[in-house]
């Protein structure tokens, strides 16, 4: 790899004009076309073979109107009023018939004409809509105009909110000020790290371009695939990281080489060769982790994967040929605009404190490694209680129209509203038909009833005759009164018998229905609705406890393994849970019983890169421990924090919010490749010190003394852009913020200097066993090229040598 790199760096430092052009013809060309091509994501969560998705199939195929659920449009009168005011009854009509105009909506139901969509006191209700497009299919703008189509009720005084996913679409925090805080952090690091505003500006301006140009590239994939709305704002987090680190690497090194007294261009080459290797290895490692998520066989999860996976892919192309296509341009000029403490800094790698360290370290190994696994240990703890859940949007900001909704609806119908579950009924074996007992009841009934009419005019008719009336008169008198009374009970017979007839009757159905509202935990379940072949039916029930409440997803089990068994036993359907709420009760299921397959098919990848680099078998084995320490202690910081709520307000939420399910997944993909980064930086340096000296101790403490202050550095960046995230509304993003920052600062500081060379010391020679025919079939390979720079030059010093002319005898 080294060859190519060196070629590679030397024609991008040489031809810098051509290959700047080359990338901003590229740049432009993708951003025109994602800007005009649109942003287009969504969360549709598909799980094959779950129940939640089996619910979806069958609305799907036989309930289509219903397939893409419905959508509160949330009301709510000023205190003192009622929306069933004269005041309120005009706007809200006129409203409803606004939305029902609007092309994409199939109906639209006035909460003025249906009780069940109005509070017991009235003042909160919502118009329920049902939409022709699902939520992977609704725009930004066509969301913005349903918003806009509600400005009668607004105006009324009425406060309206939507919910739903034409609520989340209207509620998407912006990640710019996120980007904004990470980049002036990212930049402050790099000025006292280089000392130079130019020096700095090389890797933020690598960066940027590589940022925009991933970005665009994800945008133009969600018009191919299902993109998941957060996966830009990983994909930032990430892009930003890593693009930063990797340019950090590569301008050190270049500097390095500068002031070694090396020529630019011959700066530039080397160092693409040697730190450009190290980051195209440590990319690698990355994006191999990211694209290991696909085991897991979980659309979501390897799309965020992959998307995440494109933009490092992208971070280490703009690394290796964008950067020093700059550096050509800049030369020797990397050193200018000096700020006043760069006098300090000249020199770049002075070692001197972090060799002290490195010292410091090796001479006392075992009380190093135990304050170090102590520590990580405490910050574990917490993992013990991680519960993998949802969220929903009762913590999302407040200004938010989907918090707003969500709050609105909580207090007016009760914090399931919100999350409602989808009782999905294939009843194709045996379809749903009248209760034919019923029937003949109500007509029994009928017929008792016209009887006791009838007996009741025959004893009118006798008391009359009695009195001295005569026959015809008696019966004149009494037959329009009878002949009434019978039409009532005929029109009322035939009005039970047409509910009756109604396939929603079927006695499964109804005790079906009856059984799912005993349930603990259930709030109310309405009737069935059956399809035309009477093949299928729904219902919809609502919890009593809200979508992110663990009691919602133990009544998801509950259901399932209990209640819906019972009633489906030998009644020839099957029933199934489906609707948002159970979705993710699948997810986490989900990702709990492949976790650990995941861990094992990241950890095995990433052990063979290893070994193939260092050629060795303890150190990549130690890797992957150390790894999954500062991981661990990361998951156990994002448990403490937001499942438990310590220091929630710290990072802007009102209380405890549920762990979603799938960012611990995503953040042990993410960490174990980043953390590669700064082990193979580190490891590099290790090994070859130890190629030249043969001693380990030695190997250890030069390895800490050169990479320290770099490692630092580019650790300090991660984490101020990780951490910037904290600031977006989404809890979600959020959490990934504070799991890679905490992750990330522990792996560069309490495991790369602490843990990692007091193990090493420890095991001394042993880090470098590896077995004699492993080493035969194994190739070689060289992360930073230093045995093909140490050959190239012995071989350019030697022609030198024979170029130089013969030294003239004494006397001639």
């Amino acid at each position: 790899m080294t060859r190519p790199l060196y070629w590679l760096g030397g024609f991008c430092g040489r031809r810098h004009w051509i290959v700047l052009a080359i990338w901003a013809v590229i740049l432009a060309g993708i951003v025109f076309w994602a800007q005009s091509a649109g942003q287009e994501l969504n969360n549709d969560l598909t799980l094959p073979g779950t129940g939640s998705q089996s619910a979806t199939d069958l609305l799907t195929k036989r309930f289509p109107a219903q397939a893409n659920g419905t959508n509160p449009v949330v009301l709510v009168a000023p205190d003192g009023k009622k929306l069933t005011g004269s005041k309120f009854k005009d706007p809200i009509d006129n409203t409803v018939k606004t939305l029902r105009d609007d092309s994409i909506v199939r109906s639209a139901t006035d909460p003025l004409s249906v009780s069940s969509q109005l509070s017991k006191d009235d003042t909160i209700g919502y118009i329920s809509l049902n939409l022709k497009v699902g939520a992977g299919e609704l725009t930004e703008d066509q969301a913005a105009t349903l918003r806009d189509e509600t400005k009668q009720a607004s105006d009324a005084g009425l406060a309206v909110s939507f919910g739903g996913y034409v609520g989340d679409e209207l509620s998407k925090p912006a990640v710019e000020s996120s980007e904004v805080v990470g980049m002036a952090m990212a930049i402050i690091v790099l000025l006292f790290t280089f000392g130079t505003v130019v020096a700095m500006g090389m890797p933020i301006i690598t960066a940027i371009i590589g940022l925009g140009a991933g970005i665009s590239i994800i945008t133009l994939l969600g018009h191919v695939v299902e993109v998941p709305t957060v996966a830009p704002t990983l994909a930032t987090m990430i892009g930003l990281g890593v693009g930063i680190d990797y340019a950090l690497f590569i301008v050190t090194r270049y500097r390095e080489h500068l002031h070694g007294g090396m020529g630019a261009d011959e700066s530039i080459a080397r160092s693409v060769a040697s730190s450009g290797g190290a980051v195209v290895f440590a990319g690698s490692t990355v994006i191999v982790a990211l694209v290991s998520l696909a085991v897991v066989r979980i659309p979501l999860v390897s799309t965020l994967g992959y998307t995440a996976a494109i933009m490092v892919a992208v971070a280490v192309l703009a690394a290796i040929t964008l950067l020093p296509a700059l550096l050509g341009v800049i030369g020797r000029h990397i050193d200018s605009l000096r700020m006043p403490w760069a006098h300090k800094l000249k020199g770049d790698a002075k070692p001197h404190g972090w060799m002290a360290w490195g010292r410091f370290v090796a001479h006392r190994p075992i009380p190093s490694a135990l304050v170090a696994l102590v520590v990580l240990g405490v910050l574990a703890a917490p993992i013990l209680d991680l519960y993998l859940g949802q969220q929903d949007d009762g913590s999302l900001p407040k200004e938010m129209t989907a918090r707003q909704s969500f709050d609105a609806l909580s207090k007016g119908f009760g914090p399931g509203a919100n999350g409602p579950f989808l009782i999905s009924v294939d009843m194709s074996k045996k379809p749903a038909k009248a209760d034919q007992d019923q029937i003949d009841q109500i007509n029994q009934q009928e017929k008792q009833q016209k009887q006791k009419a009838q007996d009741q005019a025959d004893q009118q008719e006798q008391q009359l005759e009695a009195q001295g009336l005569p026959p015809d008169q008696a019966q004149a008198q009494v037959q329009p009164q009878l002949n009434k009374q019978l039409d009532q009970i005929s029109q009322q017979a035939d009005d039970q018998k047409q509910q009756a007839e109604n396939p929603a009757t079927d006695p499964r159905l109804q005790t079906l229905r009856d059984d799912l509202k005993k349930t603990d935990g259930v709030h109310s379940v309405t009737q069935p609705d059956v399809n035309n072949k009477g093949t299928a039916a729904v219902m919809s029930l609502q919890p009593t406890t809200a979508p992110a409440d663990q009691s919602t997803a133990d009544l998801v089990t509950t259901l399932r393994d209990d209640v819906i068994p019972k009633a489906d036993k030998g009644a020839d359907m099957k029933t199934y849970v489906g609707g948002t709420t159970a979705g993710y009760v699948d997810l986490a299921a989900e990702i709990s019983s492949r976790l650990v397959l995941t861990i094992v098919v990241v950890i095995a990848l990433s052990f063979l890169l290893l070994m193939l680099a260092f050629r060795s078998i303890v150190i990549p084995a130690t890797a992957g421990i150390m790894n999954l320490l500062s991981i661990g202690a990361a998951f156990g910081v994002v448990t403490a924090v937001f499942e438990k709520g310590w220091g929630a307000s710290l990072v802007g939420l009102d209380g405890p919010v549920a762990i979603v399910s799938y960012v611990p997944l995503m953040m042990f993909a993410v960490l174990f490749g980043l953390s590669m980064d700064y082990e193979v930086f580190l490891m590099s340096h290790v090994r070859e010190a130890w190629q030249r000296t043969r001693d380990n101790r030695t190997a250890v403490i030069e390895g800490i003394g050169t990479t320290g202050r770099v490692i630092t550095s580019a650790a300090l960046i991660m984490v101020s852009v990780f951490f910037a995230f904290i600031l977006n509304g989404d809890p979600t993003v959020k959490q990934f913020g504070v799991g890679m920052g905490v992750a990330v600062a522990v792996d560069a500081t309490l495991v790369r200097c602490l843990l990692v060379p007091a193990v090493m010391v420890l095991l001394g020679r042993a880090n470098w066993w590896f077995p004699r025919w492993l080493d035969r079939i194994m190739p070689n390979f060289s992360i930073e090229g230093e045995e093909w720079f140490r050959k190239r030059d012995e071989e350019a010093a030697a022609a030198a040598e024979r170029r130089r002319p013969d030294p003239v005898p004494a006397g001639d």
